[in-house]
This record gives C-alpha cells, structure tokens and sequence, in this order.
C-alpha cells in the first residue's frame, strides 16, 4: 500500500505542475541525517506548503510565518493561481492522505490531513462560502466549541460585583479599579522587560533552547490585537505590543509568556528545531494562521502563564517586583489578582457573542454591548475586540477553549506521574497536537 501511495504521489505532482524540489537555505536545512520515516507523506507536505504559500495571495492573513525556500514564496507571487484550481488540489491531497490512512495513519499524516482540511474550508471561505461558527471552527481548528448562554456567566459577574462595592455600574466601579494598575507610559519598557526576563528564567530552568534564540521586543499602534508574535526563522521572533489601549500591570507576566516564554516564541523554537530541522518535516517550514496549529498555539501560550508561575506566584512577582517598578501601590495586587481569576469565568463568554454575531443573530451594537457586560471591557477596548472578530472570526476560541484543552492535557499527564513541563513539551511538538488534546 505505501508503494502504491509513492506512485500516487508522483501522479499528483504532476497534476500539479510540481517542480523539483530546492534546497533551503543553508542556515534553515533539515539535518543531513533527518529521519523520513514515512513514504509518500514528504511528497504531499510539499505540496501543503506550495498550496498555502498560494492560498495566502489570497488571503493576506493566512501565512503566519514561513522559513522554507524563498523561491517557492516567490514563485506563489509571481504567479498567482486561481481558487478553483486550489481547491482541487486540496481535495486531492485529502484523497491521498486517505490512501494513506488505509495503512493506518500516524500522528504526522493526521496532522496533515487536518492541515490540508483547514486550508481547503479557507479556500472555499474565499470563494465566498459562508459557513456557520461551529463548522468553521470544526473544519480549520479540529474542534468544536461548547454552547453556553450568556445568563451562565452571570454568577461569574456576581461575585465581581461583590469584590467593587460603592457607587456607579459595575463596568464604572471596574473600570474605577483597573485604572489604577495601568502600567505608566514612561515605566511601560522596564516592566515588560523584567516580566519578560522571569518569564524566560523559568523557562530556561526546565528547557534548553537553541543556542543564539532571540526576540525584538517593539511598541506598535492601530491595531486589532494586544501582542503578536511573529516569528522570523532562525531561532529569532518579533513581539510587538500594541500600546492603542491602556496596559495593565498583570498584562507584563501575561504577554511576556504568552509572546515569549514558554509561549509562541518557544513554541515556534520547538518545531523549527525538533520537527522542520530534525525530522526534515517540511510542512513545518509554513506557519498557517487559520488552522489547527492556532489550537495549540493561542492554547498552550495561554497555558503557559500558569505553568510558569503556578499558583500564587504571579501574584507574589507582581507585587515584589513589577509594582514597586511600575510606581504602582502593591496593596492592589491581591484584588487584582482575585478579579483576574473571576474574569478568567467569563473568557467563554466572547465564544457565545461571537458566535451570534457572526452568525447574524445580532448585530455589532450587540455584539460591543455585550462584550461590554460579559467581558468589562470598556467601550474602546469592546469595539477593538469586535474589529478582531469581524478579521479573525471563529479563530477566538482558540485563546479560552485551547487554553482549557492544553490544561487538562496537561493535568491528564501529571495524574500519570509526568512532570508538566515535560508534558507541556511533549504536545508543542506533537504532530497531531489536536488529536492528542482532543483524546479522553
């Protein structure tokens, strides 16, 4: 059978007009001794990352990031190639990887074939299909999130009503508080960096990371998100945190994990090295935004906060050290710490309005209300979060859902007597990284 799936494979780069493959850079190539130990699966990646790389000409979003051949990115822009034809393609990649399957399939061509299966539902988006939230959200990240209504975080909101007596709404009293644990425009950089620099010591005590590993840490405006990271090959990452909105002391440890460490820029180090490098996988020289990886990748960043300073430790860093450096009054930390813990009750609550909203049951003036209501936000920040809807779609569940599965992977592998950071390592790298959170 896997004979046979190399003669398929063959047909199917010729159907595609595939050229030979080139050799990538010589400071990106796989390891002269990298392990293929699957026939035919080499053949289909190739073709994943030539269709995505074409698909993103397309769709401005859909490439992350991309360490492979420049002159396969060049040839995707130099000759852009129209939907119809990529979505054959697509679906032919899917028949082949069913062949495959026939053998009975492994974690990496799982991991392909749901790659494949997001980029085809993304070609089909862009055709002007318009599917509803939790089919979008099944076909291009491999889940499907749960149903709530929103009177379910209404306890959540009750007992942040108790912690803000006095006068006002509750969004106002919130609001009252908050302010007073905005990190100082002037303090902004030397909080960051002391979160950041703790955030990567903790790390750096359970893993060892590539030599020569780095990060640019930039101050950005204008846009949709509050930090992103984008990863540039080479064990070298940009951060840029948006500063259009007001930062909050407790958002330095969160972005400095959630960006950096153990976050995306680990987990980016983890797969160029381990999987593109090691193992010669070559899918893994295209990071596409809209798929499966996003599980794993909002997931375990957003995880990461808590794996790093487990229980009360966050609170004692922040009220140690990151107050005093902010000019802020340590007494605050404790309640914004607890208020924190209660909103993390309501994160669900974005999956609940974005899936009406998107889905045409409401509409943006509802979708901000009630953002402003089950999230707090303020109406600045509920309109910014609208914005990242209307761009992003179903990808926002990625940030709670994702969160959720990576911990109970986690908590399933410490039960069994695995230490976590080994656990958490062990599914940044897994080829079917959704199979194996989605697994009871």
């Amino acid at each position: 059978m896997k004979k046979f799936v190399v003669a398929a494979a063959a047909l199917l780069a010729a159907a595609c007009g595939g050229e030979p493959k080139s050799a990538p850079a010589a400071e990106d190539a796989p390891a002269p001794d990298a392990h293929i130990s699957i026939i035919g699966a080499d053949d289909i990646a190739e073709r994943f990352v030539k269709l995505a790389l074409a698909l993103g000409q397309h769709d401005a979003a859909y490439v992350d990031a991309y360490a492979g051949p420049p002159e396969w990115a060049n040839e995707a822009k130099a000759n852009k190639r129209p939907l119809d034809e990529m979505e054959t393609q697509a679906r032919d990649l899917l028949e082949a990887l069913d062949v495959l399957e026939g053998d009975g399939a492994d974690p990496r061509e799982r991991g392909l074939k749901n790659l494949t299966t997001a980029a085809l539902t993304r070609i089909r988006m862009a055709k002007g299909e318009r599917l509803a939230f939790d089919e979008e959200a099944r076909l291009i990240y491999g889940v499907t999130p749960p149903a709530y209504s929103l009177a379910d975080f209404d306890a959540a909101l009750a007992e942040i009503d108790a912690m803000l007596p006095g006068e006002g709404s509750l969004a106002e009293r919130y609001k009252a508080f908050r302010d007073k644990v905005v990190i100082p425009a002037d303090k902004l950089q030397a909080v960051l960096d002391a979160a950041i620099a703790e955030c990567k010591q903790r790390t750096l005590a359970h893993y060892d990371l590539p030599e020569g590993e780095k990060f640019i840490l930039r101050f950005v405006t204008d846009k949709p998100w509050s930090g992103y990271n984008w990863y540039q090959g080479g064990y070298e990452s940009v951060i840029e945190i948006n500063t259009d909105l007001p930062i909050h002391i407790d958002r330095a440890v969160d972005l400095g994990c959630h960006e950096g460490y153990p976050g995306h820029h680990v987990w980016n180090l983890m797969v160029d090295r381990d999987l593109r490098r090691a193992k010669g996988w070559v899918e893994y020289s295209i990071l596409p935004l809209f798929s499966p990886q996003a599980l794993i990748g909002e997931g375990s960043a957003n995880y990461g906060i808590d794996l790093a300073f487990p229980g009360a430790e966050k609170l004692d860093f922040e009220q140690r050290v990151l107050f005093p450096l902010a000019g802020l009054d340590p007494k605050d930390a404790a309640i914004n710490d607890e208020l924190n813990r209660l909103r993390r009750k309501l994160s669900h609550a974005r999956n609940s309005i974005a899936r009406d909203y998107l889905d045409g049951r409401i509409d943006r003036a509802a979708a901000i209300a009630m953002i402003e209501k089950y999230e707090l936000e303020t109406p600045e920040a509920a309109n910014k979060r609208v914005d990242f809807i209307d761009g992003y779609r179903a990808y926002v569940i990625n940030y709670n859902l994702g969160r959720d599965l990576v911990e109970a992977y986690v908590d399933r592998k410490v039960a069994a007597g695995e230490d976590p950071w080994t656990a958490f390592a062990a599914i940044l790298t897994s080829p079917d990284a959704v199979g194996a959170l989605t697994a009871n």
